[in-house]
């Protein structure tokens, strides 16, 4: 007895979606293991014909070392890691309280408002380098880790307003009039009623704009030119450059697998919120 049409289509569906979730597996992991097993590799093994080969022993664990200390890339992680956290924390503060007014207390001119900030999605970044230089150079910002946060903080502004303005719009007015109602003023109701709700969205916006502020070049190379205030991105550039003419293949590899735990490592903890977050500010 032959299985009907449809139940048939289903499961060649179903084998094809799994073939491709495998392919594109395979495909998003093995750069990330290949640049794991490079980093235990010296400069023969790269040289002789065979980089893709499996790592000869023993590995090359000095390497992680040899790039935190010679390279000074302790310095570089430090200083991502506070442009990141400060820049993301600001931007989360900023888009929600904006996005909790422009979505809760329509006012006259508010639409106009948050299609300004729409409207600056559209423009990239890169066209505002000259004027921003001068501006940040005007305010004494150049050189200094205060200038790079201030001017990723305003990147990450109109994106999040978006996100955070449909995520509001979402919740229930409800549970807003009850904390009136008991009492509670418009800033309790915001913090104490309003922004946990929205913690999902909160979440979305903070990991995909620390995302964005951890992996940014141009900007971190032509705000900043002291070498003790660079980021990762750039580090890893002029650690290549310091290299001349014979590139140190394994502690190159080294400080890429390192630039990249953080972030795998915190999207990993935060996945389901962060699906969460862009899932409920769809749909109302």
């Amino acid at each position: 007895m032959y299985p009907s049409q449809p139940r048939f289509s289903r499961h060649i569906l179903k084998a094809l979606s799994l073939i491709l979730l495998v392919v594109w597996s395979v495909a998003v992991l093995y750069p990330l293991i290949w640049t794991g097993l490079g980093a235990l590799k010296d400069n023969s093994q790269f040289m002789l014909g065979k980089p893709w080969a499996f790592p000869r022993s023993p590995w090359l664990w000095s390497n992680f070392s040899n790039v935190w200390n010679q390279y000074h890339f302790g310095q570089y992680f430090i200083n991502s890691i506070v442009v990141t956290a400060i820049s993301s924390l600001l931007a989360i503060l900023l888009s929600a309280t904006t996005a909790y007014v422009l979505a809760r207390f329509p006012f006259r001119g508010s639409q106009i408002l948050y299609y300004f900030y729409l409207s600056a999605m559209m423009i990239p970044m890169i066209l505002g380098l000259i004027p921003l230089f001068f501006l940040l150079n005007d305010l004494n910002l150049i050189n200094k880790l205060s200038g790079l946060i201030i001017v990723y903080t305003a990147w990450a502004l109109p994106f999040s307003i978006f996100v955070m303005v449909s995520f509001f719009k979402t919740l229930p007015k409800e549970l807003e009039e009850a904390a009136y109602i008991d009492g509670a003023g418009y800033y309790r109701t915001f913090f104490d009623v309003m922004l946990p709700l929205a913690r999902s969205g909160l979440i979305s916006i903070g990991i995909m704009n620390a995302l964005n502020t951890w992996n940014e070049y141009i900007m971190g190379m032509v705000f900043v030119n002291d070498p003790v205030k660079y980021t990762i991105p750039v580090g890893i550039a002029v650690m290549q450059a310091e290299m001349q003419y014979r590139t140190e293949w394994g502690p190159l590899f080294a400080g890429l697998l390192m630039s990249m735990l953080p972030v795998i490592i915190v999207y990993m903890l935060f996945q389901r919120h962060i699906v969460a977050g862009v899932t409920a500010g769809a749909v109302k």
